[in-house]
């Protein structure tokens, strides 16, 4: 044997070695008993997660026929195409089951693996985002939004405010809608074909863009001193997040949010059709009456295909899920123990403060006196409602139809959850689909 062939054959037994090696370190962090390191391997690596396992037929139980029965009435009567349901008890996912179509035209059924619009459900997932970044030391909640010593301190944005009282915005502000910001010209995420024409631009201002058009304004009431839901503040947090975290809203909150909490279902809305995600529903207006695309095209769309920007609006309303993971999300933000939480308790005790006289919720939209915590969302296309109950049991809802009762069909939603958990509570079987 030459020296050469000495050489050669310690180089190769060198690179088995290093390989070998390699592998039983990704085996050891596959393996790991981090949850989140086997939910990331599992959905990055493989591609598929706990929710790509579930199917109506492990929800299926003889007990509860007749409250299948009962939501399928529910949805005829409301002309609803489809709607999925998740339900949990204790932070283990006990119920997941889709009614009726995710896509009429090509005859699919609605399963709990389909994804749909979240709409201002969106606002509790850059919240739990927000509390994240606190946490990480990163951000204050009484940190200035604008201003020489403010997060988005552009000196375009200093420029363009014309109420001083904008230099007084707050994080905490934005999270609890007390920014200051009004409607008397219109919802600014949602009158975007106005704001071009008025504004004389070529096309839909971006949303930096659009922050120094609504700056312009005089505000509704000084910071902090009143209360005015505000789809506009919640975007501004979405561009807080994006200066704080220097990656993209998405990505910091899928990142360091989602994926922590074991959602892999979660993906930015797309406006048109043709632009779906995987396993996204097809949705359905409250009529069939074509409007003027959102970008001043003059074009005459679906409502709920090109009527509003639905991906402009970030943080507000921007996002898609299943059910159950939108279910684990609040499981990830409780405080409950088997679900690991991705936030610190006192995190939760802010986010789900009870105030008598004031509304302060950050995220949610109700947090009763007894501790029930209550999300929904609206657009012309989804309806969303998630109640959380101070028992540990959480409901989560999501149609791919909208109804002309608008934000009041929320109220049919809890009736409906309410009458549920009355007859059927007791019936659902004790395991967990996580």
């Amino acid at each position: 044997m030459t020296r050469r062939d000495i050489k050669r054959g310690t180089f190769l037994i060198f690179l088995v070695a290093l390989i070998c090696s390699a592998a039983i370190f990704v085996l050891a962090y596959c393996r790991s008993d981090n949850p989140k390191k086997q939910d990331e391997s599992t959905a990055k690596v493989y591609g598929v997660s706990w929710s790509d396992k579930l199917t109506n037929q492990l929800s299926d139980c003889q007990e509860l026929v007749p409250m299948d029965r009962a939501i399928e009435r529910f949805i005829a009567r409301w002309n609803i195409k489809g709607l999925s349901l998740a339900v949990t008890r204790n932070d283990s996912l006990i119920y997941a089951k889709g009614y009726g179509w995710a896509d009429v035209e090509k005859e699919r059924k609605l399963t709990p693996q389909n994804i749909l619009r979240l709409a201002s459900a969106s606002k509790l997932v850059t919240a739990i985002a927000v509390m994240r970044l606190v946490e990480d030391g990163k951000l204050n909640l009484n940190s200035k939004v604008f201003g020489p010593d403010g997060i988005l301190n552009d000196t375009c944005f200093s420029n363009a405010i014309n109420d001083k009282r904008l230099f007084d915005v707050t994080v905490d502000n934005l999270l609890q809608h007390k920014g200051g910001f009004g409607l008397g010209a219109g919802d600014p995420m949602f009158n975007t074909k106005d704001i071009i024409a008025a504004k004389h631009l070529p096309g839909p201002p971006s949303n930096e863009e659009l922050t120094k058009i609504v700056l312009g304004r005089k505000i509704a009431f000084t910071p902090g001193k009143g209360f005015r839901y505000s789809n506009f503040g919640y975007m501004l947090l979405s561009l807080v997040i994006e200066r704080v975290s220097g990656k993209s809203y998405w990505n910091f909150v899928t990142d360091e949010v989602l994926h922590p909490a074991g959602c892999f279902k979660f993906r930015p809305a797309t406006n048109y059709y043709a632009d779906r995600h995987e396993n996204e529903v097809h949705y359905y207006g409250p009529d069939t009456v074509p409007v003027e695309e959102f970008n001043g095209s003059g074009k005459m769309v679906e409502r709920v295909y090109g009527g509003s920007n639905i991906n402009g609006l970030m943080g507000a309303g921007g996002w898609c899920a299943s059910a159950s993971d939108l279910a684990r999300l609040v499981a990830a933000t409780d405080k409950y123990p088997h679900v690991s939480n991705i936030l610190s308790n006192a995190s939760v005790d802010s986010l789900t403060a009870f105030a008598k006289d004031d509304k302060v919720s950050r995220g949610w939209s109700e947090i009763d006196e007894h501790g029930k915590w209550r999300r929904t969302g609206t657009l012309s296309s989804t309806h969303t409602l998630i109640e959380r109950f101070p028992n540990g049991e959480c409901w989560v809802m999501i149609t791919n139809s909208g109804v002309w009762t608008g934000h009041n069909f929320s109220r049919e939603m809890t009736r409906l959850i309410s009458d549920l958990r009355a007859r059927y509570g007791n019936v659902f079987p004790k395991r967990d689909l996580w």
